[in-house]
């Protein structure tokens, strides 16, 4: 090795799956590695555009003098649009490893989560962005793709926001559970579970407005499952759906409580106690038929949702916005596919010192630069 940071990256070459180049000529990332000696160099020179904050144009110079790369800046954007699809299957390899699945079978339906985030650009004064996304589940492909200023008019979350098709099932949080957005995923023929937010969505039965703490006391044990048709009305009319329930454990009541009246007291208010009493439960408005999943596999749906949140909370903390290039799609859906590798490879990194003796690589790695140093 000439220095650490050789070192410190054949460690993480070692990390990656098995067949990460092979993937990349499969993905076309490599079609041809003009001004690149290998493909391990131009993966190297883009996740130090992605990881480090360099400027394209910064990116280049340093590879230039690392006798890494001979590319422009210009080439290096070019370079980080095709790597998408390549980089969004290293991810979902990392993430099978680490046990990642859905939860249940979706049969026919296409299952998609639906989320946002916001980032912001590097430095004290950096603009913040929101990003809306929506990924195919179990394949991770990111199937929809939006960066709006995180304030301002039409900037929100909204499931109008999403284009959908008939055999579509979305996954949703409460920040989506609005009538409007409920009955127009409807109208597309498209189907969805989400997060109940009961003062957002006001759901109604047989035409009256439901009781809805009356029908959740009848599940008086951790563990129990309710399910009722219930309605959402809006300007366009009425949305047919079910209200799915689970009744949590005490364990996971009393940290849900603990973090209403966290929130309560930052925002200087006074918990309600019905506000207190819906945190006992798992409440899930849905508009998938009951001949088609039952309350408990609509439950089990949506625990795929928070891996894909689980997914994202790793790139949270390492995606500060910088040269994201926002005008750009394909290469932004790029970056932060490149943002989720590096995180998935520090979160097996640190796996692997938990449960392995950190002599530093894995034995096929060790192996290969045997078989370089003999020949």
């Amino acid at each position: 090795m000439e220095n650490a940071a050789d070192e410190n990256w054949e460690l993480l070459l070692s990390l990656l799956p098995a067949n990460w180049e092979q993937q990349a000529v499969l993905c076309g990332a490599v079609e041809r590695l003009r001004g690149f000696r290998s493909t391990g160099d131009l993966l190297r020179v883009l996740l130090m555009h992605v990881g480090k904050g360099y400027s394209l144009r910064e990116t280049a110079v340093r590879a230039r003098r690392l006798g890494l790369a001979q590319a422009s800046d210009v080439a290096l954007l070019l370079r980080l649009r095709k790597v998408e699809p390549w980089w969004r299957q290293l991810c979902r390899a990392l993430l099978q490893e680490g046990g990642w699945s859905v939860g249940a079978d979706p049969g026919r339906w296409n299952l998609r989560a639906l989320d946002g985030t916001l980032v912001q650009e590097a430095g004290r004064t950096g603009t913040q962005w929101r990003i809306h996304y929506s990924l195919r589940l179990p394949s991770l492909e990111c199937d929809s793709f939006e960066i709006t200023p995180a304030r301002g008019a039409g900037t929100g979350e909204k499931l109008e926001r999403l284009a959908v098709a008939p055999g579509d099932l979305i996954l949703a949080d409460r920040g989506f559970c609005r009538p409007a957005g409920l009955a127009a995923v409807a109208r597309q023929g498209a189907a969805l579970i989400v997060r109940l937010h009961s003062t957002s969505l006001p759901l109604y039965e047989d035409g009256q407005r439901l009781a809805l703490l009356e029908r959740l006391r009848q599940l008086t044990e951790p563990g129990r499952i309710g399910e009722w048709p219930v309605e959402v009305r809006d300007a366009a009319g009425v949305t047919p759906g079910r209200l799915c329930a689970l009744r949590k454990s005490e364990i996971a009541v009393a940290q849900a409580e603990r973090r209403v009246a966290r929130k309560a007291q930052k925002n200087g208010k006074t918990t309600r106690p019905t506000t207190l009493e819906l945190a006992r439960y798992v409440l899930l408005f849905t508009t998938v038929p009951a001949s088609e999943f039952s309350g408990a596999e609509v439950l089990e749906l949506y625990r795929s949702r928070w891996q894909i949140e689980l997914a994202f909370k790793r790139l949270k903390t390492l995606a500060q916005l910088g040269h994201l290039p926002k005008h750009d799609p394909r290469a932004a859906r790029g970056w932060l596919y490149g943002k989720l590798l590096l995180a998935l490879l520090g979160q097996k990194l640190a796996r692997h010192g938990r449960a392995f003796s950190p002599w530093g690589y894995s034995l096929p790695a060790l192996a290969a630069e045997q078989r370089l140093a003999t020949v």
